[in-house]
């Protein structure tokens, strides 16, 4: 069933973006548990489910994610029989409001055409949960839907999930309305920016969105041809987080130190592969102490750590404290420096003048 999909990660949305960090790279290869990137998360579910034919969009500052996604074979995808394609705009500028989805599917169009599979599955890159996507194929196909989307129930919206759209069901899970989330409610369907169409459908959506709106994305036009469309929705189960603006990201992050939260998303039989470096374990030092925290390998830990996730080849020196932070990669936390609640970008050092 899941060679008849091919899948796409999908560009951001204007809406979603992360200060401080999203200047430098896309969320999609944001670090994540010290060892990820978020794209690991929805190419190791589409590569789990069978789906090997896989595209990933990138609108601005595609290097750091060009160099981790690399050929896909860490990803567990057969050069044979699939391919992982990084695909760009032809002309993209930040901030832009028409550097939409729709713009970004047309400037890539020819390559959409011909994909020999007859139906296309849409994921987002800067969310984070494991699904199976073929169980969601067969749905799909099963009740003659025009589109299926996920979706994740939640019980803290008027806190979390800004900048996401919510999904209003009938009785029947049939998707009535799609609106912004504006934290009016807690209780709500949070649409997980995941959706099964027909490849002819996908590509009929996006030639109407181009010619009503310059300004039109998918989700646009999807709206528009409610009444006329059989959308349904089905819920997921299990962890699920929506990284669209700084909070959200830290958030994410230190939840994940909680283990129970952790075996929702990481399990035995349905890995989440990544890009992995030839280094040593951490190196705990004598008279270091660690607590509830999450260290990545080539580390080195001399000083004090609570409830933090350190990345991969930091140091972190005697008499250094880390609580509550998440440090990402090669950076160094020196003798005396006292970090809470901080985020520290990759390669970060304090002893340089």
């Amino acid at each position: 069933m899941a060679s008849k999909a091919f899948a796409i990660v999908t560009p951001n949305g204007s809406h979603i973006h992360v200060a401080g960090l999203e200047q430098h790279r896309p969320i999609s290869a944001f670090s994540f548990l010290g060892r990820y990137r978020i794209v690991d998360f929805p190419i190791s579910s589409l590569s789990n489910s069978g789906i090997s034919r896989i595209q990933v969009y990138c609108s601005q500052n595609p290097r750091s994610l060009a160099e981790h996604l690399g050929t896909g074979r860490h990803y567990n995808i057969n050069s044979k029989s699939g391919k992982l394609q990084l695909l760009f705009n032809q002309d993209s500028r930040e901030n832009d409001i028409y550097n939409t989805d729709v713009r970004a599917y047309m400037d890539n169009i020819d390559i959409i055409r011909r994909m020999a599979q007859p139906y296309v599955i849409l994921t987002p890159g800067y969310m984070v949960f494991a699904t199976d996507y073929e169980e969601l194929l067969e749905t799909h196909i099963a009740t003659q839907s025009d589109i299926t989307f996920l979706y994740h129930r939640a019980n803290d919206a008027k806190t979390n999930y800004r900048n996401c759209y919510v999904l209003n069901l009938d009785r029947k899970k049939g998707v009535k309305t799609i609106e912004m989330n504006t934290g009016t409610v807690n209780e709500c369907n949070i649409f997980m920016g995941t959706a099964v169409m027909s490849k002819e459908l996908f590509i009929e959506l996006i030639e109407q969105a181009k010619a009503k709106s310059s300004v039109y994305n998918l989700i646009d036009i999807i709206n528009d041809r409610n009444e006329d469309l059989l959308i349904r929705g089905i819920q997921h189960k299990g962890y699920f987080a929506a990284i669209t603006d700084f909070k959200a990201y830290y958030d994410a992050n230190m939840e994940l130190l909680d283990p129970g939260k952790v075996d929702k998303l990481v399990k035995k039989d349905w890995p989440i592969y990544t890009q992995t470096t030839d280094s040593s374990p951490v190196h705990y030092y004598p008279g270091s102490s660690i607590r509830s925290s999450m260290v990545a390998n080539g580390s080195v830990i001399k000083g004090t750590v609570e409830n933090s996730v350190i990345g991969r080849g930091v140091t972190i020196e005697k008499g250094a404290v880390v609580k509550n932070c998440v440090i990402l990669g090669h950076s160094k936390i020196s003798s005396g420096v006292h970090l809470e609640y901080q985020v520290v970008d990759k390669w970060a050092r304090d002893d340089v003048l």
